[in-house]
């Protein structure tokens, strides 16, 4: 009820400030000309606020509100170390460019308004602005280290992208010493002449103390860690053994031939897999944990679960989105436990085409926890103890193979891209130093349970379109023209071509050029770019489908303990099969589904960088113990700075220029390659390389390296 008053009164005075009568004039003349009595003022500042926001007013410096004339742009600023920015508009695809001189008081994270530089920049360029109001304050906190002087401190943020130190009076230091990680609250912004100035409030470790590191990124992301004692103890209540009341009028399943297939360190087992032949078709179960049954909506356990949005899995940690009790416990599926779960059963053709299912609530009762390592000794290599071990199953797992290959083909043929980058694994001694990085390669065994996710998630999601029932898809936008456009100029300098239709390209287009790379020297970066010309995959609403998949309809349905929307979608399931699914509960999930889909995409995009920052951190530290050593690496970037190598273990670093001594080197923009002006020596993308580790900045995130003589 209150947004609806907020959208009339948003309505009403843009309305107003829209006629022919409205001059530009401030809060109060505004206020006395609507009437607004004295005590609605705050309100009415709210919808000012919220206007300016989203760029339809514009205040001048002297604090008078007016109609935008379109010369103002509204966006998020991101700082840079250096002290300039860019703002991020919505909807729109290019940043615009904000020199140190006209950031303004703005810092990372603040919503501003812009002024778009008049000289508009030739075809090519960036376009350039200036920050003319900070609308809304990004930050109001920060994680930095602490350096005392004799009667103030200041705290060194983490977030390069803050540009500058944040000033404590001694007395708001609660104590810090040099070397402390802290929480500051910011408490005044400062200006061209002032710092910004704060005030400590948690101490979270030294920089030497174990763990202190990664502590610092997860309060730097803003991370939740502990639960409150109401959600545990809600857990601990409904965490309880499955009774005979609450298997009544499910779909009886325990003697069904099914198992879980995960990492050796799993815990969180929240998926099973059946498969039985019937003649020449496939009967494919794919069992999830009912998470739903124990995680009501409204309770403190979904509030909590909404605000988390997912688990994050950090190097040395997970950070849950339910508590131990409810993820390893009643919601895992355990072998030889019943448990409750939501099945999607699927009849698959030879061709790979589901000619029937259904969706079940069920009671389950896993056979076997499989390992990844396991399945793959039995079908890859044919290791005879394994499958001695195993025998009974060894039938189900060869069908498996057999099932996930006619997928996974049958996704091929529409043009299904796979990025196969190989994900790094860090091993960390007791005291989070890092011991050993290698690629987590996939293999015979994670591939089934991906293509067998990826069909339940696909069947689910086309079932409940048809319906026409409000449901949570998972979508992944076309590229935008231009940025693929850039990509095929860029690719032709290495001999590939892409075909773009009418401002569009297929996802086809990528998977062909991707599998002509396959194996080349050049593949991986190729393979990046590629990938940063698509658009991020979101949750929504409205079924777009996705892209890079080549599916019409997608949805996130196999993941409930770790991820909200997966969650949210088996309630709306559950509602359906029980018949529940009127008009009202049609209408309050219509309200509250795009919100929960909007978060649902941030908590995921803070996650993500949340554990990249945490990758870094300790590819850095590892780099650190192997100074002065020797490695064969790949050049996987060239810059008019110096060039990147990647190493076998994924870990990249720079040769700077700089340390290129033998020759002046000049930067082909064309060929990507730096070549020597007197020896005409070369280097370019892909090629193989011997460089030493000669240093590293853990504030920084780099490792730099020399060339090897």
């Amino acid at each position: 009820m209150e947004k609806e008053l907020l959208e009339n009164r948003k309505k009403m005075i843009y309305e107003f400030m829209c006629s022919d009568l409205y001059v530009p004039m401030k809060i109060k003349e505004i206020a006395i000309l609507l009437n607004v009595p004295r005590e609605e003022r705050p309100a009415l500042e709210e919808v000012l606020n919220q206007l300016l926001l989203e760029g339809k007013i514009e205040l001048s410096k002297r604090g008078k509100y007016s109609r935008a004339e379109g010369k103002f742009l509204t966006g998020v600023f991101t700082g840079t170390a250096r002290g300039f920015g860019f703002v991020t508009v919505e909807g729109e695809d290019e940043d615009i460019f904000i020199s140190e001189s006209q950031v303004n008081g703005a810092i990372h994270g603040d919503t501003v308004q812009v002024a778009l530089s008049t000289a508009y920049p030739s075809s090519g360029k960036r376009r350039e602005g200036a920050v003319t109001k900070i609308l809304q304050r990004g930050l109001t906190q920060a994680v930095g280290t602490f350096q005392k002087s004799k009667n103030f401190g200041f705290v060194v943020p983490d977030n390069l992208k803050l540009g500058q130190d944040i000033f404590i009076p001694i007395e708001h230091s609660k104590g810090a010493v040099d070397g402390h990680k802290v929480v500051v609250e910011i408490t005044d912004y400062g200006d061209e002449r002032r710092k910004p100035e704060g005030k400590v409030t948690e101490i979270i470790g030294h920089i030497n103390d174990p763990g202190t590191d990664i502590m610092s990124i997860v309060k730097g992301y803003g991370l939740p860690v502990e639960f409150s004692e109401k959600v545990l103890r809600q857990a601990e209540t409904v965490g309880k053994p499955v009774s005979t009341a609450d298997m009544a009028g499910r779909t009886d399943l325990r003697d069904w031939q099914m198992v879980t297939i995960d990492g050796e360190d799993a815990k969180d087992l929240d998926d099973a897999v059946s498969l039985t032949k019937e003649g020449e078709r496939y009967r494919l179960g794919v069992h999830i944990a009912d998470v739903a049954n124990y995680v009501q909506e409204h309770s403190a356990l979904d509030a909590e679960a909404l605000e988390r949005g997912t688990s994050v899995y950090l190097t040395d940690r997970v950070i849950p989105m339910l508590p131990h009790t409810l993820s390893n416990g009643i919601c895992s599926l355990n072998a030889g436990q019943d448990r409750l779960a939501l099945s999607c059963i699927m009849l698959i053709d030879q061709k790979g085409t589901v000619v029937d299912h259904k969706i079940a609530e069920t009671v389950v009762r896993v056979d076997q926890r499989m390992s990844y390592t396991s399945v793959r000794k039995i079908l890859k290599d044919q290791d005879a103890s394994e499958r001695a071990k195993y025998e009974e199953l060894i039938p189900m797992f060869e069908r498996m193979e057999e099932l996930a290959a006619i997928l996974r083909e049958k996704r091929r043929k529409r043009g299904s891209i796979d990025f196969d980058f190989p994900e790094t694994r860090i091993v960390l001694d007791q005291q989070g130093r890092p011991l050993e990085i290698k690629p987590y390669e996939r293999n015979v065994a994670t591939r089934i349970i991906e293509d067998f996710m990826l069909i339940a998630n696909e069947t689910v999601a086309q079932d409940f379109f048809w319906q026409e029932i409000p449901f949570v898809y998972r979508t992944h936008d076309t590229p935008d023209s231009e940025k693929i456009r850039k990509l095929g100029t860029f690719i032709n300098n290495f001999g590939y071509t892409i075909k773009i239709g009418q401002d569009e390209i297929h996802p086809k287009e990528l998977q062909k050029l991707l599998e002509k790379m396959e194996d080349t020297p050049e593949e991986p970066l190729l393979s990046r770019l590629t990938l940063r010309a698509m658009k991020r995959a979101k949750y929504s609403t409205q079924n777009t489908g996705h892209f890079g998949l080549a599916a019409q309809y997608y949805c996130h349905f196999t993941s409930p303990i770790r991820r909200y929307p997966d969650l949210q979608i088996h309630r709306i399931i559950k509602e359906t099969l029980r018949g529940r699914m009127n008009g009202k509960r049609i209408s309050h999930y219509e309200q509250i589904l795009p919100e929960a889909a909007a978060q649902s995409s941030a908590r995921e995009r803070r996650a993500e960088e949340a554990e990249r920052e945490t990758d870094k951190l300790k590819k850095v530290q590892y780099m650190s113990e192997h100074i002065g050593e020797t490695f064969q690496g790949v050049i996987s970037g060239v810059t008019a700075w110096g060039m990147y190598v990647e190493l076998p273990n994924t870990v990249e670093g720079m040769v700077h220029v700089t340390n290129l001594s033998d020759d002046y080197y000049h930067f082909n923009e064309e060929a990507y390659e730096l070549t020597g002006e007197a020896t005409g020596k070369t280097y370019k993308l892909g090629q193989k390389i011997e460089v030493v580790a000669a240093d590293t900045d853990e504030y920084m995130r780099t490792i730099d390296f020399v060339l090897a003589e």
